[in-house]
């Protein structure tokens, strides 16, 4: 069946004219699939030309445009009179007008639980920076460079008083980067562009952390929900976090004679598979038997464990009530296991590997803690000289 094209001419504002193209029978819309007679070229003619430059436009443009058409009407009727390259060009050009905020909401929808928020919350950003939508063709160095200046400045969704931080903001331009580079993987960008744009530098923040004596306060402080004290200190002794914690089973266990307690896990937030040590002080925190494979191998170690402002309450009463007044969350007791294993001469690679870190940088933040720490002990002895 022969698809008939034809230019044709719309009346818009500030006496111009927008020229479409019109298919019939109509063809599939190359962003949606769905069935569409007519595709804008945003091209316009002016409707009343005065001047010779004005009718030059208009020829000009007419003669671009119907260019266009016959090409057109060549690849839907006649696609083999194009040469490869023409129909490379083509299909470059369809991609170019797929829509970038669409696809990066695409991606957003496969993320799963905390990442998928933090792609929404970036995704939220991205759209409220282009109204919804920019073309794959429009993107390059410079509109992401000054979307990079948009979020350092931009006020949070929850608090209109106050500005995002640095370190939000690194997390969601780090995002719109991840989707650039699937985008070149996926054959919709001709160039890595991810590789071109550098990533907002990210500030150094304060990750606090208990000492030894006030863990041990902790452990002789009562709490008014004991699995919630379980898990802290669980985490203190394994480094784990609150989300490996709360989905780990029994299954994952294991105890090996001579050797003793081991982890076998899938990271939830890095997907990497685990074997983890664990002393015999952290295993008996779980509260099982001697060994774990006695245990309902399906059931969840720290089984009724869940996040909410009501658990932090509780969370921050135990704190109190041990007499520490430092602003420690749950996140803090993964801080405490690497800060003290490093205190105490395990070696930063070692702790890397416990930690499940994929990059030895993110380690060495923990180094920096320590090293500070070592400064303000050594301060502490003053003589009066």
């Amino acid at each position: 069946m022969t698809i008939k094209v034809k230019l044709r001419q719309r009346k818009i504002s500030n006496g111009r004219k927008s020229l479409y193209l019109d298919f019939y029978p109509a063809i599939p819309h190359p962003k949606t699939g769905k069935d569409t007679r007519r595709e804008f070229l945003k091209m316009y003619l002016i409707e009343k030309p005065r001047t010779p430059i004005e009718k030059s436009h208009n020829s000009d443009t007419l003669r671009i445009a119907e260019s266009i058409r016959q090409k057109r009407e060549n690849l839907l009727n006649k696609p083999e009179i194009y040469s490869q390259y023409e129909k490379e060009q083509l299909r470059i050009k369809e991609l170019g007008e797929q829509c970038f905020v669409a696809y990066f909401r695409k991606l957003a929808d496969k993320r799963q639980n905390s990442n998928h928020d933090n792609w929404v919350s970036a995704l939220n950003y991205l759209e409220a920076y282009t109204g919804g939508t920019k073309k794959f063709s429009d993107l390059n160095e410079r509109f992401f460079n000054d979307f990079k200046e948009y979020l350092l400045d931009a006020k949070s969704k929850r608090s209109k008083k106050v500005r995002i931080s640095k370190n939000t903001a690194v997390s969601y331009f780090n995002k719109i980067k991840a989707a650039l580079k699937q985008a070149f993987h996926d054959g919709i960008l001709q160039t890595d562009l991810n590789s071109k744009i550098q990533p907002i530098k990210a500030a150094e923040t304060r990750r606090e952390f208990l000492t030894l004596e006030e863990l041990n306060r902790l452990v002789k402080t009562p709490c008014n929900d004991d699995l919630l004290k379980r898990a802290a200190l669980f985490s203190a002794l394994t480094g784990l976090r609150f989300s490996d914690i709360q989905k780990m089973i029994w299954g994952e266990l294991e105890y090996i004679e001579g050797q003793g307690y081991f982890l076998n896990f899938d990271q939830k937030k890095t997907k990497g598979v685990e074997v983890l040590p664990i002393s015999e002080q952290a295993y008996n925190l779980t509260e099982g038997t001697t060994n774990p494979k006695d245990m309902p191998q399906d059931e969840k170690v720290f089984d009724g464990l869940k996040y909410s402002a009501y658990q932090n309450k509780h969370l921050f009463q135990w704190i109190g009530a041990a007499g520490i007044t430092k602003d420690i969350t749950f996140h803090c007791f993964r801080h405490t296991y690497a800060t003290l294993q490093l205190s105490n001469g395990t070696d930063i690679y070692t702790v890397s590997k416990m930690l499940g870190h994929k990059d030895l940088k993110t380690t060495q933040i923990y180094a920096k803690i320590v090293d500070q720490a070592k400064r303000d002990a050594a301060n502490k002895i003053k003589l009066d000289l």
